[in-house]
């Protein structure tokens, strides 16, 4: 596998299907771009595609005993979403959701979310130019769990009567290609601040229900609770066993032109 410049492309993914349409075999390119697997003598069809790049389909014949090569195949860049105008969008909490996913140290997952959170982007005259600002609410933390919910508010945890608020200011948008960009900044939660690096996923423009454009994103993160002075060695002396080490963030986000 190729790149528009003929260079190999590392992590391309390979779907292989039989003559029927089921997959067989799926895998990634090794950092020469090539992939290379073991199946029946028959008919298959490949299906490859990669971030930010047009998918690709060959067909080929697998021999009895013998190696069967297809030739390179370039990949042409997809056509991006047209991106937002510049000015000020906000974030749009009716249709946007702030989610959270930590280990139950070492057992099953919690998920959880918070449900009030307000923000803008300042979109500059290039993307790279770009602000953003959240502003979320730790009280508003819910797990579907009572007991654990206000574990989480109280004092040994994010202490919601002390920081009532986290908030996220960015410094940087890097574009990663294709629709993927690292939104970097700084995350201030439990009085101590933190850089942090959103990668997001652009998603691209439509139309609301009452005609008003919307620009929709997501984003993931993981945190370190430790890096935010947030150590539950008291909690865990008692036996209480709340939330792993490690959060992953995971952001759906939609914004309308602000009035």
């Amino acid at each position: 596998m190729l790149d528009p410049v003929r260079l190999p492309m590392h992590r391309a993914e390979v779907s292989v299907r039989d003559a029927d349409g089921r997959e067989v075999v799926r895998g990634q390119t090794d950092p020469n771009g090539r992939f290379a697997t073991t199946v029946r003598p028959g008919s298959y069809g490949l299906a490859i595609t990669s971030e930010g790049y047009q998918p690709v389909r060959r067909d080929c014949e697998a021999a009895d005993g013998a190696h069967t090569t297809v030739e390179p195949v370039a990949m042409d860049l997809a056509p991006q979403p047209a991106l937002p105008e510049p000015g000020v969008w906000r974030i749009d909490p009716d249709h946007s959701a702030v989610r959270f996913v930590a280990r139950h140290i070492g057992l099953a997952a919690v998920h959880g979310r918070f449900n009030q959170f307000e923000g803008t982007m300042v979109i500059g005259k290039t993307m790279e130019e770009s602000r953003v600002e959240v502003a979320i609410n730790t009280a508003s933390i819910d797990t579907n769990v009572r007991q654990r919910d206000d574990h989480l508010r109280s004092a040994e945890f994010l202490d919601v009567a002390a920081y009532p608020y986290m908030h996220f200011v960015s410094d940087r948008f890097v574009h990663r290609g294709g629709s993927r960009w690292s939104i970097q900044g700084a995350l201030n939660l439990h009085g101590v601040s933190r850089s942090i690096a959103l990668d997001t996923r652009y998603l691209g423009l439509g139309t609301g229900i009452g005609g008003e454009t919307r620009a929709a994103c997501s984003a993931v993160a993981e945190l370190h609770r430790e890096d935010f002075t947030l150590d539950w060695r008291t909690m865990l002396s008692r036996g209480i066993a709340v939330v792993g080490a490690t959060i992953r963030v995971e952001l759906d986000i939609q914004a309308v032109p602000q009035d």
